[in-house]
């Protein structure tokens, strides 16, 4: 197997800046790359909420006062150095001071709505990152790109930067982590980011339904694309529900096109080593895992009992994530002997619903608006289920960590939750969580009165527990399925 050099694109990189798993995705995926030896550069944007003293971020005198040009319009950035925490993995943060000096990473956290010089931020973003190469000197077999907001990269190497020789040869991976979210701007908006209108009008490379479209043109113009799981990659290349228009073109690039589900970092997501919970634990002592439950409890100020299961919850608070659901079966959910944590942020409605039952419920649920890596440990380590309802998930990432916790998943049969998650089956002892079918509340009210049955049967709990946590969802295998995709990329 040989060894490429990838240089790694991406907007969130935990622990630096993160909004949900991509973050998390993209601190264990570069890291898995160096344990096989490949030269790895990794590179984002360097936000205000970035500390640069705890991280060490030093100057790189090469890399400072580099003119960006786009559309004529020039901008000073420079960019800083650190590493990836525990670990040798290089992390390059493009500053521009205009643009990532905010407290946002892609919305005002005042409105809560999308910056308008979104396109124009990522742009320079992307732009600096290829001029920085050339700075460095260091050229990469890959490029490998994540998300709409990284779609510039390959569009500019194939269309401003296809005769310069130092670009020539660069292969581009382009992974897509959500298609909901496709970086689609007015058809304006093309010739203001170096992008020909030509190519976007009469659905063009980078056009769709008269507007510009990032993820189409990154598809076009990526020498492979993937995504997060191979149930995802199905759904969104046959489905108008999951495609969102794309179905078709992405169906068109097959050839191209693979699904590899996302690997977790257990230096980071385990009970044994896991930095943020108050009681560390394994599967040989699941007794401290109820220690971890009370620590929960008292935090967000419910009582504890041992008999009453709790059900966790971690993510956007929004309809994609069940949270409708959720909301129509809470009242008959609150009659069963059960308690609910709920930790995130999104609409407002659907927040103020579920904060009228806490209410009504204080010493049932409890919905902890924000965003909290400590809390969202706790969580995992302190609940005995993890709902993940979601409408569509691409991979998800909380029911695989909640698997090595001994959190017993609850979650709707789509994407990277089927590709993970299966029925438990009592009698041959398989399957690892409680999975259902028909996306309706009284589905999932049905399914989780399932689960609280076997957590009342305390002998098969605690032997489901010590079971679930002994799988293995680390980079690994994913990790053979991407050197695959690098060598056809490459080619030898």
């Amino acid at each position: 197997m040989k060894q490429y050099k990838i240089w790694y694109l991406s907007t969130e990189v935990a622990p630096f800046a993160k909004t949900g798993g991509l973050g998390d995705v993209c601190s264990s995926f570069p890291k898995a790359l160096k344990m096989k030896d490949y030269e790895i550069r990794t590179t984002m944007p360097k936000y205000k909420i970035i500390n640069e003293r705890k991280y060490i971020l030093r100057e790189v005198i090469r890399l400072k006062e580099i003119p960006v040009t786009i559309n004529g319009v020039t901008k000073i950035i420079s960019a800083k150095s650190a590493f990836l925490p525990d670990s040798k993995v290089q992390i390059y943060f493009i500053d521009i001071p205009e643009y990532f000096g905010r407290v946002g990473l892609y919305a005002d956290k005042q409105t809560g709505k999308d910056y308008e010089d979104n396109a124009q931020r990522f742009a320079y973003f992307c732009k600096g990152t290829i001029e920085t190469l050339k700075i460095l000197s260091w050229k990469p077999d890959i490029i490998h790109c994540n998300d709409w907001q990284t779609a510039f990269v390959p569009i500019y190497l194939k269309t401003l930067y296809k005769d310069d020789e130092f670009y020539q040869g660069i292969k581009t991976v382009f992974t897509i982590h959500n298609l909901a979210f496709q970086g689609s701007f007015d058809i304006e908006m093309a010739k203001t980011l170096d992008i020909d209108p030509a190519l976007v009008e009469n659905d063009g490379p980078v056009g769709k339904s008269g507007y510009l479209n990032l993820i189409k043109g990154a598809i076009n113009y990526s020498d492979w694309v993937t995504t997060v799981s191979e149930k995802y990659a199905e759904e969104i290349s046959t489905t108008p529900e999951f495609g969102y228009g794309l179905e078709g073109f992405i169906g068109k690039n097959k050839s191209k096109f693979s699904g590899i589900l996302n690997g977790v970092d257990y230096s980071v997501w385990s009970p044994e080593k896991d930095k943020h919970i108050p009681f560390k634990y394994s599967k040989d002592d699941l007794s401290v895992k109820e220690q971890n439950k009370q620590a929960l409890l008292t935090r967000v100020n419910m009582p504890y009992n041992e008999n009453t299961p709790l059900i966790g919850m971690i993510s956007r608070v929004v309809d994609q994530k069940g949270y409708d659901l959720l909301v129509e079966a809470l009242e008959s959910l609150l009659e069963l002997d059960l308690q609910i944590v709920i930790l995130g942020t999104g609409d407002k409605k659907l927040e103020d619903n579920i904060e009228s039952y806490q209410k009504k419920y204080p010493n049932k649920i409890s919905l902890n608006r924000a965003f909290d890596e400590t809390l969202a440990h706790m969580i995992e380590a302190g609940a005995d289920f993890f709902l993940m309802p979601s409408r569509f998930e691409p991979c998800g990432m909380n029911q695989i960590y909640s698997l090595r916790y001994g959190t017993l998943p609850i979650v709707f049969n789509t994407g990277g939750l089927a590709d993970t998650i299966s029925n438990l089956d009592e009698k041959e002892n398989t399957g690892n969580g409680f999975v259902f079918d028909k996306y309706s509340s009284k589905e999932l009210l049905k399914v989780i009165k399932k689960a609280i049955k076997l957590f009342k049967n305390k002998g098969l709990w605690t032997e489901t527990q010590i079971r679930i946590m002994q799988e293995d969802f680390s980079w690994d295998t994913s990790m053979d399925s991407y050197s695959d995709v690098y060598e056809k990329v490459v080619g030898e």
